[in-house]
């Protein structure tokens, strides 16, 4: 995912590491001896301590809110006016600082790699919140996020009901059978490179070759099918290779040149093994698929009616990874629960990647919600 950039880069005021300093027990059984969450903060909280505004990132983010979605702090965008407190916290099973499969298993002394345990959203928000309480941030005025981030920011409001006021989830949903598959083909895609070896390879060995591919297929589930139809339609890769020539004496014949839009998802997917772990893929798409806020209670409405905050649930128009129908309903089910809960809809051919390639559009919907 990509957002347009900023003039000015944006750094925290403060970057850090907390550690609830015990062993953290996981939902889905066994134990992080040690965790370790990395955040960044933007401005510093203020004397009523109700300028906090908790920003969750997506799968391959991080803690630096600024560097990834940098137009909600240019001019123009939601957070540029001054006064906020935005905390940014990478989430566990990351490589952005956050105790993930690289780190180093206190009780081996060994990486934890194929034996990191399935980190829930359940879990991750409960060490937020053992953070913020560190923090003596009692109150959060907004929490925001899209993707895995709104599924952050949904969790936080039914576990921690008195700890959120506003919400807004963007894109966000427990993900369908659809959705399932996907992410299921793009672990398969990295175990089984042989570089990957179990999930025991050096830090400068990693599979490569099946990450960037498992990533390019991630990026068509982030698009549409009209926005690639706009911009590659059928023309050959920019590059110069030409589809219709055979090749076969080359030993491409079963190959060939390339068209312009698997020129593209190849960029994409080299891209991202300069800047992501293996492993630490495999440990969030796991985190993503288990999202089940209805989970551990009684029904759906039996959660959502623990909800104390105003919601936002916005769907985006032609995002088929979480379709707007399925965020739609999710709205409909919290009103039901009771939840003061608005749905809006983003329109944009952009597909899931709308809430970073359309953030003028996405913050005229959400403006007057924070207002």
């Amino acid at each position: 995912m990509s957002s347009s950039p900023s003039a000015t880069l944006v750094v925290p005021g403060f970057e850090g590491d907390f550690s609830p300093g015990e062993a953290f027990s996981l939902e889905a059984g066994g134990v992080l001896a040690s965790p370790t969450l990395h955040y960044a903060m933007y401005g510093e909280p203020n004397a009523a301590g109700d300028n906090v505004i908790f920003v969750a990132h997506a799968l391959s983010g991080s803690a630096r809110v600024a560097d990834w979605w940098p137009r909600l702090f240019s001019e123009g965008g939601l957070l540029q006016a001054g006064g906020h407190c935005v905390i940014g916290i990478n989430i566990p099973g990351s490589c952005y600082g956050s105790t993930g499969p690289a780190s180093v298993d206190p009780l081996s002394g060994r990486p934890y790699g194929p034996n990191f345990p399935l980190v829930t959203i359940g879990d991750i928000v409960r060490m937020q919140a053992l953070l913020l309480k560190k923090l003596n941030i009692h109150r959060l005025k907004v929490v925001m996020g899209a993707s895995i981030g709104g599924m952050q920011a949904l969790e936080l409001a039914v576990r921690f009901p008195e700890l959120v006021e506003r919400v807004v989830s963007i894109g966000a949903a427990p993900l369908d059978a659809m959705g399932l598959g996907l992410n299921h083909l793009q672990r398969r895609m990295i175990q089984l490179d042989p570089a990957w070896r179990g999930g025991h390879y050096a830090p400068d060995q990693q599979p490569r070759k099946r990450l960037a591919l498992a990533r390019a297929l991630a990026v068509c589930t982030y698009k549409s099918a009209d926005l690639f139809e706009h911009r590659f339609a059928r023309k050959p890769d920019r590059s110069g290779d030409d589809p219709w020539s055979s090749l076969h004496e080359r030993g491409l014949g079963l190959t060939g040149g390339r068209f312009d839009v698997a020129g593209y998802l190849d960029y994409q997917g080299e891209q991202f093994v300069a800047r992501f772990d293996a492993n630490a893929y495999l440990a969030l798409t796991r985190t993503m698929d288990t999202f089940d806020p209805a989970r551990g209670y009684p029904s759906a409405e039996a959660a959502f009616s623990r909800i104390e905050a105003e919601v936002m649930l916005v769907g985006i128009s032609s995002d088929w990874l979480f379709p707007a129908r399925e965020v739609a309903a999710l709205a409909a089910g919290m009103v039901k629960a009771g939840v003061r809960c608005q749905h809006r809809e983003l329109v944009s051919s952009h597909g899931h990647d709308a809430f970073l390639a359309e953030p003028d559009e996405l913050a005229r919907l959400i403006r007057p919600f924070l207002l």
